[in-house]
């Protein structure tokens, strides 16, 4: 199957026709529902002493099945294996400019039991506290093209989602931010309906403007995931993989998916010991060291400064998680202390290979640029489901460029 990546990068997403091919599809669904059951049971045991008998599935606007991959057998190993298609991991290979690529989630999106108009609100799958002002984001993207695409893939008709094309590319316009403050959960001008058919799929990117727009009691179970690089000389800063962790699940696929995980999570281990190695050179003050893995990350100038920027939140992270006391926290509350759950794994292994005094001295490092990153007054973001911080929203820090922050190794900056 070929797809037109530069219509993809001035759109911001693809509709793929028949993704599941017709003969495949009963199968699919047939699997996925017996996932669904199971899933049911676990929030059905896990419900808190106020909610109704079948905790999540009846509370939650969206029903989601967050990891597929835990719940399958060998008999539903097809519910994984589907991302490891021609038809998504081949397209997603047509669309990132990277040797190597991963898969990263593995969702399924359901009905709720009661009407949710509205849905989610616009938004786009991002916040400058734990990524990256808009700007550098979307110049990243014009450089070098995606490090991660994201996909629907519905089981039946699905017309729930909506986008706003080409919005990947710049920061707000002033007719949406005025929407924003009014109703983010009304169409947007520049907004469409994307309309699936059974087994057909939209791959997108994360920057886009999206709107989940009417959370119904109409049958919906809609997979959801996407794909990332791996591997240099792109960093994908978005949902790292978490299933490398647990690779119980494998057992139940086909000897060539098996395979084909397995070499995943080996790049995947490169890929930590190269942030590995870059961090310790910046704990070092060693320059050419650090150029040199930077330059693995992003072998052009443009992109190297948000790559950066990123970098600089997975040393938050570990940092959150070098705190006394921290990593013997439940899982739930470890995430909620790092600030983002789907990259707890991957951010538990990096800080793992620092002493908590070496993190603190790591996070120095980065200070300066962090404080460049941030306003001196309460920054709002404007799309839906999104929190204020002092995180600058649109604009990277001027005048500030990989010499600079190499340079500002020796200011002194206390450390929040």
């Amino acid at each position: 199957m070929r797809v037109n990546q530069a219509q993809f990068m001035e759109e911001g997403y693809l509709i793929i026709r028949n993704v599941i091919p017709a003969d495949k599809l009963e199968a699919i669904r047939a699997s996925y529902e017996i996932l669904v059951e199971r899933q049911k049971a676990i929030w059905a045991r896990e419900r808190q002493p106020d909610d109704p008998p079948g905790g999540v599935w009846e509370t939650h606007q969206q029903p989601r099945l967050s990891h597929v991959e835990a719940l399958i057998d060998q008999a539903t190993a097809n519910a994984v294996e589907l991302w490891l298609h021609e038809n998504t991991l081949g397209v997603s290979r047509q669309l990132i400019r990277a040797p190597e690529l991963a898969v990263t989630e593995m969702m399924l999106m359901c009905n709720p039991v009661r009407d949710h108009p509205g849905g989610t609100g616009w938004h786009r799958d991002f916040h400058p506290a734990t990524q990256a002002p808009v700007e550098g984001l979307t110049t990243d993207l014009q450089e070098n093209g995606p490090g991660y695409v994201q996909w629907n893939i519905p089981l039946y008709d699905d017309n729930v989602l909506w986008v706003a094309p080409g919005s990947h590319l710049r920061s707000n316009s002033e007719a949406e931010e005025r929407q924003m403050a009014q109703d983010p959960q009304a169409p947007l001008p520049s907004g469409i309906p994307v309309a699936l058919n059974a087994g057909d799929g939209v791959v997108y990117t994360n920057l886009i403007w999206h709107w989940g727009s009417n959370y119904s009691t109409r049958l919906r179970r809609t997979i959801h995931g996407g794909h990332a690089s791996i591997a240099p000389p792109l960093y994908a800063h978005i949902f790292s993989p978490v299933w490398d962790q647990q690779m119980s699940f494998c057992a139940h696929l086909s000897p060539a998916a098996r395979q084909t995980f397995e070499r995943m999570a080996q790049l995947l281990g490169q890929q930590r010991d190269l942030l590995a190695s870059m961090f310790r050179a910046i704990v070092a003050k060693d320059e050419d060291t650090f150029i040199h893995a930077l330059s693995a990350l992003r072998p052009g100038e443009e992109g190297r400064m948000v790559c950066l920027a990123l970098l600089s939140k997975v040393v938050m992270r570990m940092r959150a998680l070098s705190r006394p006391g921290v990593r013997s926290l439940p899982r739930a509350e470890r995430a909620k202390t790092t600030g983002l759950l789907g990259m707890l794994d991957f951010d538990e292994n990096l800080a793992g290979r620092f002493s908590p005094a070496e993190v603190d001295l790591l996070w120095q490092r980065f200070a300066p640029l962090d404080a460049r990153l941030q306003a001196d007054t309460e920054q709002h973001v404007s799309w839906g489901r999104s929190r204020p911080s002092h995180y600058i929203v649109n604009e990277m820090p001027a005048n500030f460029e990989v010499a600079d922050f190499i340079a500002s190794w020796n200011e002194q900056i206390v450390a929040m």
